[in-house]
């Protein structure tokens, strides 16, 4: 009996690497191969196929399943310590029943799993042939969940002292305005001015990030002169109080004509220049070279590497540079610059690579593809 994309094996043989029927023109699958755990039951309830992953998932072996009730091979029970399949009844349930959607259940042990499953009759309200079930393991999901609980725990404590700031200013100075000097307002409405700045910074950082996981961040592509671009970061940097002798711009010409966002390559180079004049040492080191192009069927790209001479970030560290919350130092930050930096990046169908500058200090390296516009080509 061929049912709902798995068939029984013939007897003797192994259910767990019996093929997939055929659909249209796409070959036979094993179970084996499916992503996620597959479990069939027959009409009696004895289980005659127990791929590969639901043997991963329930650690029993497929040897042990095959050919035992339902209830014992998949003992499953839900949250509140009911057994799942004498509370859902498939096989004398209701007849209208065809499905029970996903949800939570435990195997033994308490190990929580990802369970629906499919009853498939024969004709509208006739008796169940076969049960299908699905089985997933939870872990993904609750790393995603765990990722969301610590966003929303960072963001809570990065707005909270900025508002209270904000808050607090405020409410004295209506309160109390008439006894404080100009000098003493001018001084409170720049703090309020700075704190409404940070968080607008951690407003628009939270929008980036739900677009890159989303993949709807857009690019809107212009001209960019690159050099100009990074001469403007340093100059707000002197400006602000930096020493211009910490920078050192060097740019390889003739550059290739680049079209990418403006305002996000701004954001790229404010957070890798930022980063390394906070959390590194000595000279601050940019430069902007032609080289090849990260795009396929493009010769020319554009890179731009920022290094320092502070002490670099640990080996052991690399491989998270890019992740959320992650921070090099203990000087503030939020932990998602970086995150962000790389996802505008490869939104432009660039690469990021991070490792040890010359003298020692940390090193990122990212290139762009020209993308010149078709009219242009």
């Amino acid at each position: 009996m061929s049912v709902a994309g798995t068939s029984t094996a013939p007897e003797g043989g192994d259910a767990r690497h019996t093929p997939l029927p055929r659909q249209g023109d796409h070959a036979g699958l094993d179970p084996d191969q499916l992503p996620d755990g597959l479990v069939v039951a027959d009409e009696q309830g004895r289980v005659t196929c127990f791929n590969a992953a639901a043997a991963r998932i329930t650690a029993v072996r497929p040897a042990d399943a095959l050919g035992q009730s339902l209830e014992k091979a998949l003992p499953l029970e839900d949250l509140e310590g009911r057994r799942w399949w004498q509370l859902t009844d498939p096989y004398g349930g209701l007849a209208i029943r065809v499905r029970q959607p996903e949800r939570n259940l435990l195997l033994p042990g308490g190990r929580e799993v990802l369970v629906s499953a499919r009853y498939v009759r024969d004709a509208p309200l006739g008796p169940v042939r076969c049960v299908v079930v699905s089985l997933r393991d939870t872990e993904a999901r609750r790393r995603t969940e765990r990722s969301h609980a610590e966003l929303i725990a960072t963001v809570a404590h990065e707005l909270r002292s900025p508002l209270t700031s904000v808050k607090g200013f405020t409410a004295t100075l209506l309160a109390k305005w008439e006894r404080f000097t100009d000098d003493q307002k001018r001084l409170m409405l720049e703090t309020v001015d700075a704190d409404a700045d940070r968080v607008t910074r951690l407003i628009a950082e939270l929008l980036d990030i739900s677009r890159i996981d989303s993949g709807r961040l857009e690019v809107r592509r212009q001209p960019v002169d690159i050099g100009a671009a990074v001469s403007r970061h340093i100059q707000a940097y002197v400006a602000a109080g930096q020493s211009a002798g910490r920078f050192l711009l060097r740019i390889e010409q003739p550059l290739p004509a680049l079209w990418a966002d403006p305002d996000k390559i701004d954001q790229v180079l404010s957070n890798l220049i930022e980063n390394a004049v906070r959390h590194g040492e000595g000279t601050v080191t940019i430069d902007v070279t032609p080289s090849a192009s990260p795009r396929e069927g493009e010769e020319t790209g554009t890179s731009v590497t920022v290094s320092d001479e502070g002490p670099g970030i640990p080996e052991e560290s690399m491989n998270r540079v890019f992740t959320r919350f992650w921070r090099g130092s203990k000087r503030g930050g939020t932990g998602l610059g970086l995150y962000i930096v790389k996802g505008i990046v490869e939104a432009h169908g660039g690469t990021i690579t991070v490792g040890r500058a010359p003298v020692g200090g940390a090193e990122f390296r990212f290139t762009l593809p020209v993308a010149a516009p078709a009219y242009l080509a």
